[in-house]
């Protein structure tokens, strides 16, 4: 053989792996490729000419455990094994077909023929091929959850879900190569690279290495390193990333140090462009009000103390919202019926198996309270249907549990398939509330404290009701509204409190409290009772999460019952205005014209936009600065001139960054015309 052609255009194409680049071969696995060989010995006679090829990945290739294969060829391509086969015409110049194993272990590859000539080729998971164990059967969803270079993570609250855009840029230059890195500086393949090559044919396999490998918490040269405090010194805060690009590359080029700094919504986010990346269908999904039950007893314990203000008592806590990915494949190591959607969670939380990593577990698992699933089942069956039990704590020190109603594991959600609105997967999870399925489900997970549950009612409630519009920077009014069913009057004493809050579950400082000792409530009474939360004392309280926490306690006098209600609100950020100037096409530049209002009674000073976007902006971020402060009511507005790459519906992220505002998040959809 004189030379070869790998027709890397043709072949990635085909593969659908060509946004990656087609400067080398970077095929699916069980799929067939052509490679174009100049013979140097005269023409090619079937049945004359033999040709022995070996495939071989990682350093100790070894056929037993899958990592290296011998064949010669065949008459037709086998896409059940390794195979070849000629598939032109007889002559000088002879198209070579060449299939892997639907069950190859993925990654670097080194092809020889006839041990003189060798080439490299990288190995991906196939969703599109039947055989393979991450097959889904979707176009549309195919589209979604592997080649969508962005998407839509949702946060906020239960009641208020925030949208916010993220660039995944799985097919950004060098992206692959940093996500195949992850790989190999994964501690197993240290300890054993033969090992860890061979279980890179398992999907179930690689998710737990991605799950443990995309944390730092095991000094194991993970990606991200958390940080939940208020400050983010010597890094990065977790709000400022747009995209999972800049992170992985970040920690490509700096030796594998951790990337700082990220929270569960980052995490997931990167998990989620990895997968997609080494061809496994994945999603990031979000549940509201989630449990971290950390001594496993299904249980979140809370403690209030008389000014109904929360105890760190328990290590146990309640998220508001937390995120984690879901992953397609056949779960062939379990009993039939729980194939397709697996959860696996990259935040670090709790061990499993001494390192800190969550998952996969079938999601159907969880819904059916199977929780001797592998992996990681009761962790994430609380994290969805943990029971709350809260204690007063009075001064004496004696506690006493009260009536709150708090449901942990709602309104699951992810992005929808072909649009931006909101799925609502809750379903997938869990049986509807109340029903002989979900009965069915806590009997089979042992789930005493639900299976028990009485409701309990003492005749005095309460409920919490806010205002319309909560923007950054008004004041309003939210109210407890206190109601009396029993046939007796009730002399109660009110708590009604706010505080900041972290997204985690963590409290901050008070922004508004009241106490009334003395409130009456006659035989079926209902009275209101309104807090006034003005920025001149939130604005030092709330967090970057822009989280107030609200909680107001009824005690009972006669009895020493106690009611509490617990809500959390989500202050409004001024929205961003962007607007595309210039005919979207590819190659052609573009600019964004980027408005927001100071919508605070402080000027803002520091600001600055950034964008970014799938082949909008070359796989970078594009900076521009405001040198002057932003009056109250006033303006921030500037132009950032971009040239799309590539052509199709992009997003746009657009991120606004300020002293007094912190980072405010915006996209816009645009079409680029080729």
């Amino acid at each position: 053989m004189t030379h070869w052609d790998l027709a890397c255009e043709f072949n990635n194409t085909d593969h659908r792996t060509e946004l990656n680049g087609t400067d080398r071969l970077i095929v699916r696995r069980g799929q067939p490729f052509t490679i174009n060989l100049n013979l140097r010995s005269g023409s090619y006679e079937p049945g004359v000419n033999q040709l022995q090829i070996t495939a071989e990945t990682g350093p100790q290739p070894v056929e037993q455990y899958g990592t290296k294969a011998v064949f010669g060829l065949s008459d037709a391509i086998d896409d059940t094994r390794w195979s070849a086969a000629v598939t032109g015409p007889p002559g000088d110049i002879v198209s070579l077909s060449i299939c892997s194993a639907p069950d190859a272990p993925i990654g670097h590859y080194k092809l020889t023929l006839d041990s003189n000539a060798q080439f490299e080729l990288i190995l991906l998971f196939n969703p599109w091929c039947p055989r393979d164990t991450v097959y889904m059967d979707s176009e549309e969803k195919l589209e979604e959850y592997v080649l969508a270079q962005d998407g839509i993570i949702y946060r906020g609250n239960a009641k208020y879900p925030i949208p916010s855009a993220w660039e995944f840029g799985q097919f950004e230059e060098g992206i692959l190569d940093a996500c195949l890195r992850i790989l190999d500086e994964n501690p197993k393949y240290k300890r054993n690279p033969g090992k860890d090559c061979s279980g890179r044919r398992n999907p179930i396999y690689v998710c737990r290495v991605l799950s443990a490998m995309v944390n730092s918490n095991d000094r194991d040269n993970g990606v991200l390193e958390g940080c939940w405090r208020d400050t983010f010194d010597g890094g990065i805060s977790p709000m400022a990333w747009r995209g999972s690009v800049e992170i992985l590359r970040t920690w490509n080029s700096t030796s594998c140090l951790p990337v700082r700094f990220g929270q569960c919504w980052v995490f997931a986010a990167v998990a989620c462009t990895v997968s997609r990346a080494l061809g496994i269908p994945c999603r990031v999904v979000t549940n509201y009000l989630s449990a971290h039950d950390t001594n496993a007893n299904l249980v979140i314990e809370r403690y209030v103390d008389e000014n109904g203000q929360l105890q760190n008592i328990s290590k146990d806590m309640i998220w508001n919202y937390h995120c984690w990915v879901e992953s397609w494949m056949a779960r062939t190591d379990l009993k039939a019926g729980f194939d397709g959607w697996q959860a696996s969670d990259p935040t670090p939380q709790e061990k499993s198996e001494e390192v800190y990593c969550c998952g996969p577990v079938p999601v159907r698992a969880i819904k059916e309270g199977e929780l001797t699933f592998k992996y990681d089942t009761p962790f994430v069956f609380a994290e969805v249907n943990a029971d709350v039990e809260t204690f007063l704590k009075y001064k004496d020190g004696s506690t006493r549990k009260i009536t709150a109603t708090s449901q942990v594991g709602q309104k699951i959600s992810t992005k929808s398939v072909g649009s931006d609105e909101r799925e609502d997967i809750t379903h997938l999870y869990k049986y509807p509330e109340g029903s002989d399925e979900e009965r069915e489900a806590f009997k089979k997970a042992k789930h005493q404290n639900k299976l028990l549950k009485q409701p309990v009612n003492s005749g005095l409630h309460v409920n919490i009701k806010v205002s319309v519009e909560m923007r950054k920077g008004c004041d309003f009014d939210v109210f407890a509204v206190v109601n009396n069913t029993t046939p007796v009057e009730k002399k109660c004493r009110l708590v009604f409190a706010s505080r900041g809050m972290s997204y985690d579950g963590s409290i901050g400082q008070e922004c508004g409290f009241k106490d009334l000792l003395n409130v009456v409530l006659p035989p079926g009474g209902e009275r209101k009772v309104s807090l006034r939360l003005s920025y001149s004392k939130y604005c030092n309280a709330i967090t970057q999460d822009n989280l107030i926490r609200l909680g107001a306690l009824l005690i009972d006098y006669s009895t020493r019952d106690a009611v509490l209600a617990m809500r959390t609100i989500v202050l409004e950020n001024p929205e961003i205005t962007i607007r595309i100037l210039g005919e979207p096409k590819v190659n052609r530049k573009l600019a964004a014209e980027l408005i927001v209002q100071n919508s605070l009674q402080d000027p803002l000073e520091a600001c600055c936009f950034c964008i970014e976007g799938a082949n909008l902006t070359a796989g970078k971020t594009i900076t521009e600065r405001i040198p002057n402060s932003v009056e109250p009511g006033q303006e921030a507005k500037v132009k950032i001139y971009f040239t799309p790459t590539r052509s199709g519906l992009r997003k746009l992220l657009v991120d606004f960054n300020s002293n007094r505002l912190g980072h405010v998040k915006g996209f816009r959809n645009v079409i680029i015309g080729k």
